[in-house]
């Protein structure tokens, strides 16, 4: 049967089926496009795993590092990648919903997949991964396989407020990560993109760890709030500024939030940003340190009405990579108390661009080499928020 028919199939399935359906979708579609089985694997939250996706006849599969397996390859390079097995064939297949990494599929086959047929797999897998996506929003299923460990509560209030971590425009890509998963002290991140200009935020509320860090989430939350509030109001970056300070202000006058608002017209590369009392950031250029924004321009969150604030420039050139961060990565220490450091933080970057990594994966590498860093075990919460500016959208098909 034809790419044509599987989608159909599974588009006239989708409308009444459950996260636990959706192995058996996958089957069916593969053996319409003359594969014997296909099964799906979902990336745990700390994107270390790719755990089978369960479901009545779906075949046992152990987990997955995405480190040194052909299935984290095609996770971690965005492209399918196969090859000869025992009994027959593999492709792997990324499951993405835009540039969002979802998980893989396994193309199960008794001979190699040929690359004419490749795409076809690519476009059931890619309905697929839309498919998990939407089913997430109703049920718990898919969100209970990705959790390795329970998830305390001010981790489970925060991460359901962020946005997913990869969207892209095809002019810009904006990726961002968040460690640790299950335990989250203050901060946070947002994005979003209304016409031409990409809207970025990085927050870190005071209090970390499980004791403090519910004083710190509601913070932070409040301040998501207060910054999407501002932002669907049409409020240009300093009223946000205000805004936010505003709120948070009269919601806890004791309370403390440093954070970096930025603006990105992707018609011309002009990115505006408010420093408030945190790292302003780094503009990375052909493999070096362009631009490293300055810092403060504003003071922390809630102490705003004691200085008003000052918006810097910058002009991006497309290929430019913007690294917006919080303290917790640069003041990472390993067992000997050596702090992890601006360098560290622009070396290990550049090199990772330098490697032809796609966006997330260098977040994800960063943050990965920040926990290794300290022996796994985080004294703050370690966020990066990264900014490509790919090309102008002026004239861009």
């Amino acid at each position: 049967m034809s790419e044509r028919d599987a989608l159909r199939g599974l588009l006239r399935q989708s409308h009444h089926a459950r996260p636990e359906d959706l192995p058996g979708m996958a089957r069916r579609a593969a053996r319409q496009l003359g594969a014997d089985d296909m099964i799906l694997y979902v990336v745990d939250h700390e994107q270390r795993q790719l755990l089978a996706l369960p479901g009545p006849d779906a075949p046992r599969r152990v987990s997955l590092a995405i480190e040194g397996t052909l299935a984290g390859r095609a996770f971690s390079m965005l492209r399918p990648f196969g090859g000869p097995v025992d009994d027959g064939a593999r492709l792997w297949l990324p499951l993405l919903n835009g540039l969002e990494r979802v998980g893989v599929a396994e193309v199960v086959a008794a001979a190699a997949v040929p690359d004419s047929a490749v795409a076809a797999f690519e476009a059931v897998a890619s309905l697929l991964a839309e498919l998990v996506i939407t089913r997430s929003q109703h049920s718990d299923t898919i969100e209970s396989v990705r959790r390795r460990e329970p998830m305390r509560l001010p981790a489970e209030m925060l991460r359901a407020q962020l946005p997913p971590l990869t969207f892209s425009t095809g002019g810009v890509i904006i990726s961002g990560i968040l460690e640790p998963c299950y335990d989250v002290g203050g901060d946070a991140f947002d994005y979003a993109v209304n016409g031409d200009i990409a809207h970025l935020a990085l927050f870190d509320a005071v209090g970390h760890g499980s004791g403090g860090g519910m004083r710190a989430v509601m913070l932070a939350s409040l301040a998501l709030a207060a910054y999407r509030n501002a932002r669907r109001g049409g409020f240009d970056l300093v009223e946000t500024y205000h805004h936010i300070d505003t709120a948070a202000r009269d919601h806890d006058r004791r309370g403390l939030i440093t954070g970096v608002l930025a603006e990105l017209d992707q018609r011309t590369g002009r990115l505006r940003v408010i420093s408030a009392g945190h790292p302003g950031g780094l503009v990375l250029r052909r493999g070096r340190v362009a631009a490293v924004l300055p810092t403060p321009t504003a003071l922390p969150v809630a102490l705003g009405d004691r200085r008003p604030p000052m918006v810097v420039e910058e002009a991006l050139e497309p290929g430019d990579d913007v690294l917006f961060y919080t303290d917790g990565i640069i003041e990472a220490r390993s067992a000997d108390g050596e702090r992890f450091g601006t360098e560290r933080l622009v070396d290990f970057t550049v090199r990772a661009l330098a490697d032809g990594l796609p966006l997330p994966e260098t977040a994800r590498r960063l943050v990965h080499a920040i926990l290794a860093y300290q022996g796994d075990r985080l004294q703050d919460d370690a966020t990066v928020l990264m900014v490509r500016f790919r090309e102008p959208t002026a004239g861009r098909a």
